[in-house]
């Protein structure tokens, strides 16, 4: 049995050949997660949008992996304009209401192709 587990999900694939999370362990560690709409591939035009996709398709790989949004303990984000923070707020209060239990998450900037405005990666400790 192999000690590493991908994790796959439906509605957002990689276009390289890696899968959208790996765990071992109680660690799950995700790869790059883009808002492209989960049922026709496209990338929307509007960072809200993509930000209502990317947190969609972060709460199917932690749960594919086993675990769930309360798992998650660090996040990363990165933009195509960092001072665009306030769609990523609105679903990040969205999925963690509790400001007492939220993940750590940090924010950069980043040059972005193919009409993306934001992605993430994640790290959940799934006991």
């Amino acid at each position: 049995m192999a000690r590493r587990t991908s994790i796959h999900i439906g509605g957002f694939k990689h276009a390289n050949p890696i899968p959208n999370a790996s765990r071992i362990g109680n660690l799950l560690m995700s790869g790059v997660i883009l808002g492209r709409d989960p049922v026709t591939s496209e990338m929307p035009p509007q960072l809200e949008a993509q930000c209502a996709n990317m947190f969609a398709h972060m709460k199917a790989i932690v749960e594919a992996g086993g675990g769930s949004t309360d798992d998650i303990i660090k996040m990363t984000v990165w933009l195509k304009d960092r001072s665009q923070r306030a769609p990523v707020n609105a679903e990040w209060i969205k999925m963690f209401p509790d400001e007492h239990s939220r993940p750590a998450r940090h924010s950069l900037p980043m040059e972005m192709e193919g009409g993306a405005l934001v992605q993430c990666d994640f790290t959940a400790v799934i006991d």
